[in-house]
C-alpha cells in the first residue's frame, strides 16, 4: 500500500520535471518559429530576449519596474480580496439584500476593463490612487460572486450545530462559515492574481511613467518586439513563481480539511 509520505515525495520529484519539460517544450517551439520567420524584428530567437533580458537586469531597470508593477498588484489583490469577500459573505448570507445589490454587481462584473480605467483616469487622475482603484474594481465584483456562490452552497447543518452550542457569531465565522468558504476564497485568488496583473499592465500602458506596462508600451513604440518579450516574460516568470510557491500550496491547504473529512471508499 502507498503510504502519505511516499506520494508526498513521489509529487515533489514528478510535478517540477514535468513543469520544466513542459517549459523547455515551449521554448523549443519558440526557437523553432523564430527560426522560420528568420525576422528577429517580428519573432526573435531565446537567445536574443534572454539578452535583453540581462542587459535591463543589470543596469538596473528591469528590477525599478517589474517592482514598481508588483506593488500596484499586492496592493490591488488586497483590495479586491478583503472588499469583495466582505461583500460576498453580506449578500451570501442577507438574500433579501443581495436582490437589491446582485444587479449592480453583474453591471460592474460586465463592464469592460478599459472603460473602469479610463473613466477613474478622468475622475481621479493620472494617480497611483486611480490605477488601484481602477484594477481593484475590475477584480472586486469577480471575488464577491465567488464568495457569494460560497456561502449559499455552506452545510445549514454545521451552521445550525454552532447556534445550538451557543458559539458567537465571530466564532461561527472562524470555525465553520470560512473553512467551508477557503476553498472558494483560495480559488478566486488563484484566478484573481492572473487576471490582476494584466490588468495593472494595461493601467501603467495606459497612464502611469513606470512598471513592466510602461516599459512595454515604450518599446512598442520603438516597434523593438525582443525588449517588449524580454520585460512581458520576465514578469511571467515571477507570477509563475508565485503560482507555485504560494497560490497552489495556499489552495491546496485550503480544501484539505474535505478531503480528509470525506468517507473512505
Amino acid at each position: 500500500m502507498t503510504t502519505p509520505r511516499r506520494n508526498f515525495v513521489r509529487h515533489f520529484l514528478h510535478e517540477p520535471a514535468t513543469f520544466g519539460l513542459s517549459l523547455l517544450g515551449f521554448v523549443g517551439l519558440w526557437w523553432a518559429l523564430a527560426l522560420l520567420k528568420a525576422d528577429p524584428q517580428v519573432l526573435p530567437a531565446p537567445p536574443e530576449v534572454m539578452a535583453d533580458i540581462v542587459k535591463e537586469a543589470q543596469s538596473g531597470d528591469l528590477a525599478y519596474h517589474m517592482l514598481a508593477t508588483l506593488r500596484r498588484v499586492i496592493l490591488a489583490f488586497g483590495v479586491a480580496m478583503v472588499a469583495g469577500a466582505a461583500i460576498g459573505l453580506l449578500l451570501g448570507r442577507r438574500p433579501g439584500l443581495a436582490r437589491w445589490l446582485d444587479p449592480w454587481v453583474t453591471v460592474l462584473l460586465n463592464l469592460p476593463a478599459l472603460v473602469i480605467i479610463v473613466l477613474c483616469y478622468l475622475w481621479i487622475g493620472l494617480n497611483e490612487t486611480a490605477a488601484i482603484t481602477a484594477v481593484a474594481l475590475n477584480k472586486t465584483a469577480m471575488v464577491v460572486v465567488s464568495v457569494r456562490e460560497g456561502v449559499r452552497s455552506v452545510d445549514p447543518a454545521l451552521d445550525e450545530m454552532g447556534r445550538l452550542f451557543r458559539m458567537g457569531p465571530v466564532a461561527r465565522l472562524r470555525h465553520i462559515l470560512l473553512p467551508q468558504l477557503a476553498p472558494f476564497i483560495a480559488a478566486s485568488a488563484r484566478n484573481g492574481l492572473a487576471v490582476i496583473w494584466k490588468i495593472v499592465l494595461v493601467v501603467e500602458f495606459l497612464g502611469r511613467s513606470s512598471g513592466v506596462g510602461f516599459q512595454i508600451h515604450l518599446y512598442f513604440q520603438l516597434f523593438d518586439v525582443a525588449m517588449v518579450l524580454a520585460y512581458a516574460l520576465s514578469f511571467v516568470a515571477v507570477m509563475l513563481l508565485v503560482e507555485l510557491l504560494l497560490i497552489q500550496p495556499l489552495e491546496a491547504r485550503a480544501g484539505a480539511w474535505r478531503r480528509r473529512a470525506a468517507p473512505a471508499v
